[in-house]
């Protein structure tokens, strides 16, 4: 399957990093405009686009993207132009989130101009860390490649951590709020409170498997996590720092747990947390060297994140 008629054009990040971990980056002939990982991967032609300006505040940015999908337009649009020209054999996508990627039915009404080539349309659809190994498996099955070692090794890489956190004791199991969005507040979750669980955490606020919620700031105070960790969608660390800041200067915040004890946290959520791709698994190990720096020193601090 993997010969030169295979031309396939990615239109989610963690779809794209799938096939990078399968040795299958030189079958991607197209992305999506926020597919920017493995680096090799950006010259490629791009065909999305935002229908808002991804800079604006956050309340701003949540507004639109809530505007567009009551709509029922996708808040990303397609290049058919770009795709005709392309003319791929299959097209990954996901309906697991409209916020993250171009919706399933743009998709497949993009697609339906396309004839006469019809591309495969592979959509994912994980929630929590086995389905991403789930979509892995699926995706070197229909392209007949080996996953057996990728799997093996994220699956190793998870059981370390487990191995390292297991003498700890309930005490020692800090209690975590992740925060997937500032105004209005959310938390995050789906695979974030397994990762969390996974760390050596007690993860607040959100159920494994389940959308993000919006929090609301009061609950957050009375809550008092022994830790936060910031990791909002779509942003790296600067533009994290930058919205966290603005949740810093409210009276409460200096009173909280976290805050007294230098216990927030800023991270590339872009990069890593908002990816159900193989960078979970690294997300896995950020996590638990925020949460046991005494325990692991992955050196991720820095890049993947930062104390607030």
């Amino acid at each position: 399957m993997t010969n030169d008629r295979v031309r396939i054009v990615s239109l989610i990040p963690s779809a794209t990093e799938i096939l990078a971990v399968l040795g299958l980056t030189n079958a991607i002939v197209g992305r999506s405009h926020e597919c920017d990982y493995p680096p090799e991967i950006q010259n490629l032609p791009v065909c999305t686009a935002a229908r808002f300006n991804t800079d604006a505040p956050s309340s701003e940015i949540h507004d639109k993207v809530n505007d567009l999908l009551q709509s029922a337009l996708s808040i990303y649009e397609i290049k058919t132009d770009v795709l005709k020209q392309l003319q791929p054999t299959h097209i990954l996508t996901q309906d697991q989130c409209d916020v993250c990627a171009v919706s399933l039915q743009e998709v497949e009404k993009a697609v339906a101009h396309l004839v006469p080539t019809a591309p495969k349309i592979i959509s994912l659809q994980p929630q929590v860390l086995k389905d991403v190994c789930a979509d892995i498996e699926r995706v070197s099955n229909i392209f007949d490649v080996d996953s057996v070692q990728v799997l093996e090794n994220l699956e190793a890489r998870v059981k370390i951590c487990q191995q390292k956190i297991q003498g700890l004791s309930l005490t020692e199991l800090p209690t975590v709020a992740c925060i997937e969005w500032t105004d209005p507040l959310m938390t995050a979750a789906n695979w974030i409170p397994e990762l969390v669980n996974l760390a050596g955490g007690q993860s607040m606020f959100s159920v494994i498997g389940e959308p993000s919620a919006q929090l609301d700031w009061d609950t957050l105070i009375a809550s008092n996590p022994d830790i936060i960790v910031f990791m909002p969608c779509g942003f790296a660390l600067s533009r994290t720092r930058q919205d966290a800041e603005l949740l810093t200067q409210r009276s409460e915040w200096q009173k909280l747990h976290a805050t007294q004890t230098g216990r927030v946290y800023i991270t590339d959520g872009n990069s890593y947390f908002n990816r159900p791709g193989p960078r979970l698994v690294d997300s896995l190990e950020i996590l638990a060297e925020i949460l046991h720096p005494e325990i692991f020193d992955y050196g991720y601090k820095g890049t993947a994140w930062e104390q607030l």
